[in-house]
């Protein structure tokens, strides 16, 4: 497994040893997010093409680039080596060279999220920590419950009231202790530091903990090594609270420096109209991002205050890359779209990274040779209110052929 040989802020750029900080720079406060650093020449010794064909396909496949020190403070559930699918006709249709589905949904839990949780519980595990602790929207929260119980940890969940009932059904399910936060997803962050501070929980906040960056950034590993070491030209991901993209970024950085791929791809974010705060810093050249409100029905991206922004910056400005907002319409649209051009059934989050590119694509904004990839999030049974705002309603029949025949008739469907 992998060795951390230090973490550096992403503001400042001070440099820590493992060990000395566990989350933000001291410095820089809670803007201080960290990076995690390995001996990237001893970990290209065995981390080569040839090494990978013969390991399991999960996540921990990336060993040497993963700061668990023990493999056996990984928890059982199997994490990652989620599909990617070519979709030439969708490629066709809006003038793209190729376009690539990658079904984050199909974890565990439903989300990549599980990526980052797999990792968090094997952290809290080794530095001896029983209890675990986050503020979501909603992925991150059920994705912690799932790993915690299976690794024996005490979980609390702080979640704006509002979240989908199936995502709040699935905390209680895995039995974390859940606690509905009268407000929005700063609400429930800012209680949940509160509460972790007090208490001295581990804290599974990804904008603070380092370490769950790590998880994340095995989509682009795995998108890589499912290319044949040739990265896709662009990437397309939703943006929240920053901690997706920036996952993207140092997955493709790390492979960079280990000598894998030559090259990091254009990263694009997407942001919902309604909550569009990295977008509108990005667009503007700001050095920070501005905290406001947040509506969309795209929950786990209706963020107004997000806490990973530095690190989402970075990713889109250092890879050369791009940002664009959807409406809330645009993402429903989304849903049954790509459901039925590439099988992929996303939740809002998820459908919205599909909804970029199809902007995009038809402002003329992608090159018609180049090579896509698209990250779906999150799957779509994780709000199944939204998906039916997108879509018609059944047709209702008798147990009886004559009453379907009428049914038949009404509705214009031709047999």
């Amino acid at each position: 497994m992998g060795h951390p040989v230090g973490l550096k802020c992403v503001l400042c750029g001070e440099e820590y040893k493992p060990g000395s900080v566990e989350y933000t720079c001291p410095a820089c406060g809670l803007d201080g997010t960290l990076d995690v650093l390995y001996d990237y020449k001893e970990a290209a010794r065995t981390l080569t093409a040839d090494a990978l064909a013969g390991r399991e396909r999960s996540l921990w496949r990336y060993g040497e680039l993963l700061p668990i020190a023990d493999d056996a403070n990984i928890p059982r559930l199997s994490v990652g080596w989620t599909p990617l699918y070519d979709c030439p006709e969708v490629a066709r249709e809006y003038d793209v060279g190729r376009l690539m589905i990658k079904d984050d949904g199909r974890n565990p839990t439903g989300s990549l999220k599980d990526r980052a949780s797999a990792v968090g519980v094997a952290r809290a595990l080794e530095t001896g920590q029983r209890t675990v602790a986050c503020a979501s929207t909603g992925n991150a929260a059920s994705s912690l419950s799932g790993f915690a119980a299976v690794a024996g940890l005490r979980s609390f969940i702080f979640v704006p009231e509002k979240a989908p009932v199936a995502k709040i059904t699935q905390l209680l399910v895995y039995g974390a202790n859940v606690v509905l936060v009268r407000g929005d997803y700063a609400d429930a962050f800012n209680l949940a530091t509160a509460a972790i501070d007090r208490y001295g929980w581990y804290n599974r906040n990804c904008a603070i903990n380092p370490y769950l960056v790590e998880g994340k950034k095995t989509c682009a590993m795995e998108m890589a090594e499912q290319c044949g070491w040739d990265v896709p030209d662009t990437v397309f991901i939703a943006v929240g609270d920053g901690c997706c993209i920036s996952g993207l970024y140092k997955g493709f950085y790390d492979l960079k420096l280990a000598g894998l791929i030559e090259r990091i791809p254009r990263i694009v974010g997407v942001q919902a109209e309604g909550a569009r705060p990295i977008h509108d810093a990005f667009k503007s050249g700001a050095d920070r991002v501005a905290f406001g409100p947040a509506d969309t029905v795209a929950d786990s991206i209706s963020v107004g205050a997000p806490r990973n922004w530095a690190k989402a910056l970075r990713a889109v400005r250092e890879s050369v890359g791009d940002m664009t907002v959807v409406s809330d319409s645009e993402i429903l649209s989304a849903i049954p779209e790509m459901a039925r051009r590439t099988g992929v059934f996303g939740e809002p989050a998820g459908a919205a990274a599909f909804a970029g590119f199809r902007r995009m694509a038809r402002e003329g904004r992608i090159g018609r040779d180049e090579k896509v990839a698209v990250v779906v999030t999150g799957n779509g049974l994780k709000d199944i209110d939204s998906a039916k705002k997108a879509v018609g309603t059944p047709m209702v029949s008798a147990p009886d052929l004559e009453d379907f025949n009428r049914q038949l008739e009404r509705s214009g469907l031709q047999c």
